[in-house]
């Protein structure tokens, strides 16, 4: 049996880690050569305590998931007190408090008419939901041939089948798939006048057989924490009614309040045909993702005809527990001022990462919301750097060219200062 490496930050693993780690197949991660991984024994607010008694400041929030830090007492109440009831109902012929409370909840936060939720497990799952309405709503309209997709160069949607083909197919992760997912039509955002005028002429000639086009509005994340304005989506949306084509917004990582409003698509004051949620969708608490239509798209699937429903279902689709968090974490965006402390991450990484600019082998600084970037040229021994965050007191993970972090909306101006000191520190040692 093969066992990792091990971890030189790693003085005594836990005997769960030492037995458990050569059958933990980690995302993400060559098992052969990555060292053991850190045990965790507890998360609290903005903190992660590993087995030894240390404690790191988290500037990824797990993924982008812990919107009002760890462990909120408000979610555990509402998670508890739901476990106590009914932890699971299936959906199908039955419903329950949570999850039309938290459907009905969605539908009056997002823009315009988006108020048809169809819940699901994971974020990637919640793109192929979206991917398969777009396709059937033009088979129920009577187009049977728009089946292929627009997305764009740095996207990324999720790591299954579907979602992978409207992935940029050269960031590297899915490359290996080629010939064996869907070949999509991955283009260039229209963030100046000539790629505009170039999307324009391609959905002209490809209207026809296009069943979306699918982009993260303002911030491209896991394809590099690459930003592009408000302009962009209304050029977006103005492309897509031209030319009759939906408009799907994945708002997975964008949306609640990572960029500043509570979602993304807001800032450029249009709305989509299908948005998908997730990540921060429970305060990082439980998996639940959610695909939401407008009227138009979900009147498509109405009538006599049992064939034109939407045949889709995961067992654990509207999960009470999860819609239970959901809800929680609702309420504490409606009662805690979390914009207004995005707004206040927002200026204070703008200010600390800002010498970053000086150093060798920086490309660019950059920040939006919640979302502190540092680009490089070129990215040194990533392993190192991410020993040296941990040294640092700080978890924070670098990848592909940039050094970011996405922390709690709730975290102190001390705590993430550790959080940009640290980053400053090691880009700065790398780049020596």
């Amino acid at each position: 049996m093969s066992v990792p490496p091990p971890n030189p930050l790693i003085n005594d693993p836990p005997a769960w880690l030492a037995e458990g780690a050569p059958h933990l197949w980690l995302p993400y991660t060559q098992m052969q050569t990555t060292p053991m991984a850190l045990p965790v024994v507890k998360s609290d607010g903005v903190r992660l305590t590993l087995a030894d008694g240390r404690e790191l400041v988290d500037g990824i929030s797990s993924w982008w998931t812990a919107a009002h830090g760890y462990n909120h007492p408000h979610i555990r109440e509402a998670v508890t007190a739901q476990l106590a009831k009914m932890p699971h109902v299936m959906l199908g012929g039955l419903a329950h408090e949570p999850a039309c409370r938290l459907a009905t909840r969605l539908s009056e936060k997002l823009p315009g008419d988006l108020g048809h939720v169809f819940f699901s497990e994971s974020g990637s799952v919640s793109v192929e939901i979206a991917m398969k309405i777009a396709v059937q709503y033009w088979i129920n309209n009577g187009q049977k041939g728009r089946t292929r997709f627009v997305s764009f160069k740095g996207g990324y949607h999720g790591d299954t089948l579907a979602t992978m083909s409207v992935c940029d197919p050269d960031e590297g992760m899915h490359t290996l798939f080629k010939g064996a997912i869907a070949e999509q039509f991955i283009c260039e955002l229209p963030e100046t006048e000539e790629k505009e005028a170039a999307l324009d002429a391609f959905l002209r000639d490809h209207a026809h057989e296009v069943a979306a086009v699918v982009t993260e509005p303002l911030v491209q994340g896991a394809g590099g924490m690459r930003f592009h304005s408000p302009e962009t989506l209304k050029t977006l949306r103005a492309l897509c009614d031209r030319h009759g084509v939906l408009l799907i917004l994945d708002e997975i990582f964008t949306g609640f309040g990572r960029t500043g409003s509570m979602f993304a698509c807001e800032q450029a004051g249009i709305v989509p045909d299908i948005v998908t949620l997730s990540k921060a969708l429970t305060g990082g608490t439980m998996a639940l993702a959610a695909t939401v239509a407008t009227a138009r798209v979900y009147e498509a699937f109405l009538g006599e005809e049992a064939g034109k429903a939407l045949m889709h279902g995961p067992t654990y689709t509207g999960n009470p527990l999860a819609c239970a968090a959901a809800n929680a974490s609702l309420d504490l965006f409606e009662t805690e001022p979390r914009l207004e402390q995005v707004k206040a991450i927002s200026k204070q990484l703008a200010e600390e990462l800002e010498p970053a600019r000086k150093l060798p082998g920086v490309k660019d600084v950059r920040v939006k919301g919640a979302i502190g970037v540092i680009e490089l040229a070129r990215m040194g021994d990533l392993d190192a750097m991410k020993r040296r965050f941990v040294e640092e007191g700080v978890w924070i993970r670098p990848f592909g060219n940039i050094v970011y972090t996405t922390p709690p909306l709730v975290i102190e101006a001390a705590d993430l200062a550790r959080l940009t000191s640290a980053m400053l520190k090691v880009t700065a040692e790398a780049a020596g």
